[in-house]
């Protein structure tokens, strides 16, 4: 046991000190030696009645790399799995012109990416620029420079352009360890569903900046399929386990959190400084498509939730939460203060205030939202470079589709 698990023997110990004191007179009248009773406590201490020294051994740091572009939670789950192989996280996260020469064009910036990378819950440290191969150049820097103790890799294989294995350096050099693939998204998959949205006309019109409410008959049948299996072991390893203290200040903020982006990263950063505590509430699939129209969301509410759980400044989510904030609502969570940002998708079709009674209480607060980047202006990206990202997962789709049939009993986190 360690000195956490044995915290209420410490309080006991804190509030009593007759009962320690106790111990002592026994021992003195007893004629206890202070080595004989020193002994006594080390006998206790591995019992686990009194806490262990720490060591002072070093932490051990792990590396792991990517280009986290279209950041999505088998990222999230990825760099999960790579913390818990050490102590310290650093993440190298691949320059956008390295990217473009061996992927194609990004759809993120290298700021945009190092905004979500960095507001992962479980990333100590991240390096800019990394390259996209591991050279043994570049592995003496990790382990050198950034005292870094393993390379960290997903069990999916990662080629070069020339077919090379782009892990061969580390594995050669017995600093190289694996962990299980996230099944269910990638980012070629969601550029797919995007696509598949764009295929159809009121779809593109809407990503135009069309906001004319369409016939009921005409609306789009637009359905995206994921291989998502959501299980409750998952949420509980993103969650964070803690509810809110007593006298804790609550802070909500709502939304669909759609493709998450650095937008969104940097809006609950904010909202959380307002507070102890930030509630998250995630709009269900058939909220989103009812105020957007029926191609959004592109994300289900599993995989929306799991994306927001992961970020470091959201202690709480609520999975499939109401559109209007009601007044039971605020008085069953006790929140103290209702946040909007100023950047946000446009509802078409809503005619009511969602949050008409925050206002009416005075609890409601209109952030200013530090990026303009939404939903709709990633998925205008994809269709800027549309011929661009239909080659590139074309070429992506063989390898997905190879790794899904040579697959077998998926095991790990």
């Amino acid at each position: 046991m360690d000195y956490d698990s044995n915290s209420w023997i410490w309080e006991g110990v804190y509030n009593h000190p007759h009962v320690l004191g106790g111990l002592m007179v026994t021992a003195a009248l007893l004629g206890l030696s202070t080595s004989y009773f020193g002994g006594m406590t080390n006998s206790w201490s591995n019992l686990g009645i009194f806490p262990k020294k720490r060591s002072g051994k070093r932490r051990v740091r792990v590396y792991m790399d990517g280009c986290f572009d279209l950041m999505h939670y088998g990222h999230a789950n990825a760099l999960r799995q790579a913390k818990a192989l050490g102590d310290e996280l650093v993440v190298g996260l691949v320059s956008d012109e390295e990217i473009l020469a061996n992927k194609g064009p990004p759809v993120l910036s290298m700021e945009e990416r190092l905004t979500l990378v960095s507001g992962l819950k479980w990333v100590d440290e991240v390096i800019t620029d990394a390259p996209y191969a591991i050279t043994e150049e570049f592995l003496n820097r990790l382990f050198y420079e950034y005292n870094i103790d393993y390379v960290i890799h997903g069990d999916d294989p990662c080629l070069l352009p020339d077919g090379t294995d782009a892990y061969a350096a580390a594995k050669k050099a017995g600093r190289y360890k694996q962990i299980k693939r996230t099944e269910g998204v990638s980012s070629t998959d969601i550029v797919g569903r995007i696509m598949s949205s764009l295929k159809d006309k009121k779809a593109r019109e809407d990503l135009d900046g069309t906001d004319a409410k369409p016939q009921e008959e005409s609306k789009p049948k637009v359905s995206h399929l994921s291989q998502f299996l959501p299980t409750s072991r998952r949420i509980v390893q993103f969650s964070n386990g803690k509810g809110p203290g007593p006298d804790a200040r609550i802070v909500y903020i709502d939304g669909a959190f759609d493709l998450f982006h650095a937008g969104h990263v940097e809006i609950l950063k904010k909202a959380r400084q307002l507070g102890d505590f930030l509630l998250v509430g995630i709009h269900s699939d058939e909220t989103v498509s009812s105020q957007r129209g029926n191609h959004y969301p592109i994300m289900h509410l599993h995989e929306r939730s799991l994306s927001v759980l992961a970020c470091g400044y959201v202690d709480e989510v609520i999975i499939g939460a109401p559109w209007e904030i009601t007044k039971d609502m605020i008085t069953t969570f006790n929140i103290s203060a209702v946040v909007h940002g100023t950047v946000a998708e446009k509802s078409l079709y809503s005619e009511r205030d969602p949050y008409e009674v925050p206002k009416s209480m005075g609890i409601f607060h209109l952030l200013e939202s530090p990026k303009d980047i939404t939903t709709t202006s990633v998925a205008q990206r994809i269709m800027a470079n549309h011929e661009a990202y239909v080659k590139r997962n074309a070429k992506k789709a063989q390898s997905e589709k190879r790794y899904y049939e040579e697959k077998t009993y998926v095991t790990g986190d």
